[in-house]
């Protein structure tokens, strides 16, 4: 009678995780009991790593004991069928993912399994509890089939025993890189779990809302290292960018204008008003908008220091420009739902001490940096006469100080450009510590001239590049020949998330 019990258990009507919507509900009838699922006393927040794949670390978090265990195959196919089965019995599932299969045996007998499912071809399995091939059950092949199944349609269902879940798991996050075993165990257990399109709880308004008002547990290494994850809760409750969520990138592309306010000399945002200024970045958002399905929002590039044939005061060969006249430009682009990075010449000064002159700006909400190795001179270099250079070290103090600005302000994520068209621009880039979940990391790759040239060195610059990196492009009106119309522009690939105008 228990085999027979077990068996329709697993006929209980369920969802396909695999394929879920944004938010799964917890309503799962073949549900583990009280005392199986596990207790959680929870942190702010918590990752469960699940780094070998197995499944085996979430069942070891979410459940103290179980009667059934589903042990499935390594192949998708035999993944998917047996997340149907755990979720229908309310039961753990892992893999065998390797020939060793001590591991799920060690967990197995952690649980006090009387009964252990195998989907697949699972290898040989060293436990007392009973096993049963999936064959042998009474779960349907399609998904169809088993969505219209239901505790009160299976026959027998009064010697089943089926209860509500206890409702004591936290909410979770997964994404498409979470394993099956993971996720099916999450649900198994009685938890909602949201689905993300990118592993960072600040992705949407209903993944910060979530996390800002409740202790969650992350699903998959994808989510980072516990610190990192808990530093990224954290920021989700300094509000949102334009176009919603607390991520720079992903969530939104931006079409911006790259100047100075001085006027047209330096670049096109410059040859008009801040207002006139925004309403032409908007009419370039409005061709690319239908082009994309995430908001595409204007931004400007305000160059704030200019690189200079002369010393200046100060001897560094750059012009910095007081605060108060970048300022228009900042609100104007800011206020109308946009983004603002202010770009740095440093000539043979200092990025970092640069970046500082700025923090009054820089702690505006939607305000972010950029630095431009071409115009970086080393002491004592004749400025104008070569393409500059920065290095990782240098770019690293940057970003640990701008990290630290958010963290003490309370602010969202920034944007860090850095440009380069050439390798020598960024001596040892990978050595750019891209760990800040602070500060969305993006590659300005502003070559100019016919389409082959800006391909060539679009594709040179994203050799060995930190995949952390966001990518940038760049449209010279007059260098280019011809310039990329929008619809080229987002046929690159891979698509700039970042796109300016000079």
């Amino acid at each position: 009678m228990k085999k027979l019990a077990v068996m329709l258990a697993m006929t209980t009507a369920l969802s396909l995780v695999a394929g879920c919507s944004s938010q799964v509900d917890n309503g799962n009838d073949g549900a583990a009991s009280e005392s199986d699922a596990a207790s959680l006393a929870l942190p702010a927040s918590e990752v469960i790593a699940d780094r070998d794949g197995s499944g085996v670390e979430t069942s070891r978090r979410l459940f103290e004991t179980a009667e059934i265990v589903v042990v499935s195959g390594p192949e998708l196919a035999e993944q998917t069928r047996a997340a149907h089965v755990a979720i229908a019995a309310g039961a753990p599932m892992i893999t065998a993912v390797g020939a060793d299969n001590s591991t799920l045996e060690g967990e197995i007998t952690r649980l006090q399994a009387d009964t252990v499912v195998t989907v697949g071809q699972v290898g040989a399995l060293a436990t007392t509890a009973e096993l049963i091939d999936d064959e042998q059950s009474l779960l349907p092949e399609s998904i169809e089939d088993i969505a219209v199944l239901t505790p009160e349609t299976a026959s027998g269902i009064d010697d089943l025993g089926f209860l509500e879940h206890p409702l004591t798991m936290p909410p979770m996050l997964a994404t498409a890189e979470t394993t099956l075993a993971s996720l099916s165990t999450a649900k198994a257990a009685g938890a909602e779990v949201m689905m993300l399109p990118y592993p960072d709880p600040r992705i949407s308004p209903e993944s910060m809302d979530l996390v800002n008002n409740s202790d969650v547990l992350a699903l998959g290494a994808q989510f980072g290292d516990p610190e990192l994850f808990d530093r990224a809760v954290d920021l989700a409750a300094n509000g949102e960018l334009p176009g919603g969520g607390g991520l720079v990138f992903p969530g939104r592309r931006m079409i911006a204008l790259y100047g100075h306010p001085s006027g047209a000399a330096l670049g096109v945002m410059g040859e008009q008003s801040p207002d006139e200024a925004v309403t032409r970045a908007q009419e370039l958002v409005a061709q690319y908008q239908p082009l994309e399905e995430q908001p595409v929002i204007p931004a400007f590039e305000v160059i704030a220091t200019v690189a200079s044939d002369v010393p200046g005061p100060d001897g560094n060969y750059s012009n910095e420009s007081d605060p108060e006249e970048l300022r228009p430009y900042v609100e104007a682009i800011t206020q109308a739902g946009g983004y603002a990075n202010l770009d740095l010449q440093p000539g043979q000064g200092s990025f970092l001490e640069q970046a500082k002159y700025y923090e009054d700006l820089l702690k505006l909400p939607n305000v972010g940096l950029a630095l431009d190795p071409e115009w970086k001179l080393a002491p004592g270099e004749q400025p104008m006469t070569r393409v500059g250079n920065t290095t990782a070290a240098e770019i690293n103090e940057v970003s640990e100080w701008l990290a630290t600005l958010v963290q003490d302000n309370d602010l969202p994520q920034k944007s860090l450009i850095v440009h380069q068209f050439q390798t020598q621009m960024v001596r040892n880039r990978e050595l750019i510590d891209t760990s800040y979940p602070e500060i969305a990391f993006v590659l300005h790759v502003d070559g100019h001239g016919g389409a082959s040239e800006k391909f060539d060195t679009w594709g040179a610059m994203q050799q060995d590049l930190s995949g952390d990196f966001f990518l940038a492009w760049k449209n010279f009106i007059d260098e280019d020949t011809p310039m990329f119309t929008p619809e080229q522009t987002f046929s690159i690939e891979p698509r700039p998330w970042f796109v300016s105008y000079q």
